[in-house]
């Protein structure tokens, strides 16, 4: 029996890789041109799903193999849009688990003293204030919506050649928006705190003529008549769509068919991903605030990279119709602002359910900016703040090089390691720094650990469902026009992605409940569990489902380790100088309103989220 390495040399050598069709018997039969499965293949397939199988059971699995190999044919022909989502649903909701499903009025923060005298200040001037700020402006009246409007335009247009953050303008439209929303106000039809303000949509959100790109080549002209629930619902709270903000094709990473999109505070790195555009727009003060997507981190790792402050929310309480699907296990639509406040106030726009995402649960959200954190459960991740990385451990992992290239491949991880291992040693006295001030604010700070499971096994849920939502990409070829073709892109995730077994699929489901209830028995105990942001709690909790807060933590000195590459492309060129930290803040299944209102207690005890890049525009 062949072992993984000889496995794939014979699949390489049989064609595999450029057809790779469901199934890896499917595949072969495809491959050899034969369209029936044989014995021979039966054993090479075994080979990769390490399942023995006797000779003198091959012959009696052949006709059954046949027969489903046509049945994959069958469903081919569908050729299944990617809005289709599949019979099996994810509910992070477990036995006898509650939540508040009445919704409540929204209490929100008095007026600043600069809302309050904003008529003084220029709307140029207004770009990096936050949505309580602006909204308290227009309803007022000291600031028109058109003026804001008109002004966070001619910001994008100024800075998306240095930043390239901008998919679409849809300045028709917005401008349209911003009349009516003027219109209205002055008749005394105030819709609430969004009514007036522009915001960017990451561009998997469909939007009615307009086209909706995900980011990919291939897909550039794509238009889909329709606006996704987030959008009529934004539309309905007033506010103004200004653009389609970039995504890393299809959901992964800062590099899109344009280009890649810049971190604001350094614009020589990218912006992280894949809610590259609305990190970086928002972080750069050109829109008032944005919706991004997270399914593994693509909420965490821009709004850390750009110094925003993000909101993940609970799966299953913002309704994904008319965004792309990636995993519909783990895709997560939310916001990403400039202050917790401001993550709520969008949130109560844009939760609840359509009708049509079968996932989103009746729980309620009731903001309440009043709301007494001092009473909340704290807990923190003390081993995942202490824990040091251990270069001999990680070295041993690796398999001794056999080539030179093999070797020159490890000297050049070994680099790599070196350097993230120096940027997190030396922010560690950012989240030192944070748990202080956390406990010189009077938390008690209760420490806690995830429980132990093989969570990155897990992922191979989002590995296989991804692969499912473009699966037609894979078998016509045209992943080829895809941006970026490494190792750990799409093209080959979703071609390796064909070799999972369906069995190891439901045990990856069955791991990923008996984590959730693990995960659950913690947060019984919990309302808010402070982490670092990096490391495995980003994982477990996209896992499990929970809601997370990223918060900007300061930003590095002068004395910061440089990045080890200046490549905007290259995912290591982070962190150095004058670039944002973050800190996380997780919660409980549906806990956002506690979440929020711990988050927006440290951000006033702190004043991190103040800071914002200075930008110069392309000469």
């Amino acid at each position: 029996m062949l072992d993984r390495r000889n496995f794939v040399k014979t699949c390489s050598g049989m064609g595999l890789a450029g057809t790779l069709f469901p199934g890896v018997l499917w595949a072969q039969a495809q491959a050899q041109a034969a369209k029936k499965i044989t014995k021979e293949m039966i054993e090479n397939a075994a080979a990769i799903a390490d399942v023995p199988i006797s000779d003198e059971y091959k012959e009696m699995m052949l006709e059954s193999l046949n027969n489903q190999a046509k049945g994959y044919e069958e469903i081919y022909k569908l050729h299944i849009p990617n809005s289709v989502d599949p019979a099996l649903i994810f509910d992070p909701v477990l036995s006898g688990m509650k939540f508040e499903t009445q919704r409540k009025p929204m209490r929100i923060s008095p007026p600043s003293k600069m809302a309050v005298a904003g008529a003084s200040r220029t709307v140029e001037h207004l770009g990096f204030s936050s949505v309580r700020e602006l909204a308290e402006l227009v309803r007022t009246k000291q600031v028109s919506s058109l003026a804001l409007t008109e002004m966070y335009l001619d910001r994008l247009k100024k800075y998306d050649p240095i930043l390239k953050f901008v998919v679409t303008l849809t300045e028709e439209r917005a401008l349209a928006q911003a009349k009516k929303a003027d219109a209205e106000i002055a008749a005394g039809k105030y819709r609430g705190p969004l009514h007036g303000l522009p915001w960017g949509a990451k561009d998997l959100l469909a939007v009615k003529g307009y086209r909706t790109t995900w980011g990919a080549g291939g897909f550039e002209s794509q238009m889909l008549e329709e606006d996704a629930t987030v959008v009529q619902r934004l539309d309905e709270a007033g506010a103004v769509l200004v653009a389609k903000l970039t995504l890393g094709a299809l959901a992964q990473g800062d590099v899109w068919f344009g280009g890649v999109t810049r971190n604001p505070w350094n614009t020589n790195q990218g912006s992280s991903g894949s809610s590259a555009g609305p990190a970086s727009a928002t972080a750069a003060g050109c829109v008032a605030f944005s919706i991004g997507s997270e399914t593994l981190g693509s909420i965490s790792s821009p709004s850390t990279r750009c110094g925003c402050t993000g909101l993940r929310p609970t799966f299953g309480l913002v309704p994904r119709t008319g965004a792309m699907a990636l995993s519909w296990s783990m895709d997560k639509l939310g916001p990403i602002c400039r202050t917790a406040e401001d993550c709520a106030l969008v949130l109560d726009a844009i939760y609840g359910p359509d009708g049509h995402d079968r996932t989103v649960q009746p729980a309620a959200f009731n903001w309440d900016a009043n709301l007494d954190w001092r009473k909340l459960r704290v807990g923190y991740l003390k081993a995942a703040f202490e824990r040091k990385p251990d270069e001999q451990q990680e070295t041993a992992k690796e398999e001794p090089p056999t080539t030179p290239a093999e070797q020159k491949k490890r000297e050049e991880r070994k680099k790599r390691r070196e350097a993230a291992r120096a940027r997190a040693e030396y922010d560690r006295k950012y989240n030192e720094a944070a748990l202080a001030k956390l406990r010189e604010m009077g938390v008690n700070l209760v420490p806690v650990e995830m429980p132990k499971f093989p969570y990155d096994a897990m992922v191979t849920m989002l590995t296989a469902e991804s692969a499912a939502a473009f699966d037609e990409l894979t078998r016509t070829g045209k992943d080829k026009l895809l941006t970026s073709q490494k190792d750990y892109d799409w093209p080959n995730t979703f071609r390796t992605a064909r070799f999972i077994p369906a069995v190891e699929y439901i045990q990856a489901a069955r791991a990923r409940r008996m984590a959730m209830d693990a995960v659950a028995k913690v947060f019984d105990k919990l309302d808010v569990i402070v982490a670092p942001t990096s490391g495995e709690q980003l994982v477990i909790t996209n896992l499990t489902g929970n809601p997370a807060v990223i918060l900007p933590n300061g930003l590095r000195g002068n004395d910061a380790p440089k990045p080890l590459t200046e490549d905007p492309g290259d995912f290591q060129n982070a962190g150095g100088p004058g670039t944002p930290t973050s800190l996380t803040f997780l919660g409980k299944l549906y806990g956002e309103a506690e979440l929020l209102a711990f988050a927006r207690a440290y951000q006033e005890a702190t004043g991190f989220h103040l800071q914002h890049p200075v930008l110069a525009p392309a000469s």
